[in-house]
């Protein structure tokens, strides 16, 4: 399987100036990051991903696909228990562009209200918006903000759904992070084999280097400060 992570970095140089209303990273002058997962949760992967976390004491955000919070209710409420950032990754893995503009609008609902049954918290109150495998058109963009979602991308992608190794996916990291970077890792049946051992890898590393771990509604406070 061909892998793109190479290609990430300047992929993200090119669409962040073009696309400035989507979070692409926090304070540049800020040694706050964010570990955020994609594709969870799930029933195995998500509750061995909160021990490492919970152990470092560490916040995370996570975007969910509506259907596991459906499937995996329990594990939601675990996360959402120990006020992890919880945002939307659509219904189904669908890229937002192949969807038309009522399909995009009813898989974030249908998600909001999955995850608003599962966790006891308000829909409004879910309101950031990941695309699956990062697609979007601005066209996309300006729905999303049309319905009052935030659109948030990242700046750190180490491709671990691949599965290239747990060492190769934290040197992956380690090499790209900077200040505000916004880490994408998964926990969901691609890439989540491996997210706890990959994570309790890379948190001790990076807080010896000087980084802390905030929410994603903590670098969207930040830069709008």
């Amino acid at each position: 399987m061909m892998q793109f992570a190479p290609l990430y970095p300047l992929i993200y140089q090119i669409l962040k100036p073009s696309f400035p209303n989507c979070l692409w990273r926090g304070n540049p002058h800020s040694p706050n990051i964010a570990l955020t997962f994609d594709d969870g949760p799930h029933q195995e992967y998500t509750p061995q991903l909160l021990a490492v976390l919970d152990y470092y004491n560490i916040p995370a955000s996570f975007f969910w696909l509506g259907i596991c919070v459906n499937r995996f209710p329990e594990v939601a409420k675990m996360v959402s228990s120990r006020n992890h950032w919880i945002g939307l990754h659509g219904y189904e893995h669908h890229n937002f562009p192949l969807l038309s503009q009522a399909e995009l609008r009813h898989s974030l609902q249908k998600t909001q209200i999955a995850i608003a049954q599962a966790c006891n918290v308000s829909p409004e109150n879910i309101h950031d918006v990941r695309p699956p495998n990062g697609f979007f058109t601005p066209n996309t963009l300006k729905l999303l903000h049309q319905w009052n979602y935030r659109p948030v991308m990242w700046s750190v992608v180490p491709e671990d759904w691949v599965k290239p190794g747990i060492n190769t996916v934290v040197k992956r990291v380690l090499t790209q992070v900077q200040h505000g970077s916004i880490i994408v890792l998964h926990d969901g049946y691609f890439g989540g084999q491996d997210v706890a051992t990959t994570v309790a890898n890379l948190i001790p590393q990076l807080l010896k280097q000087g980084y802390q771990f905030v929410t994603i509604d903590s670098l969207w406070q930040e830069i709008r400060a």
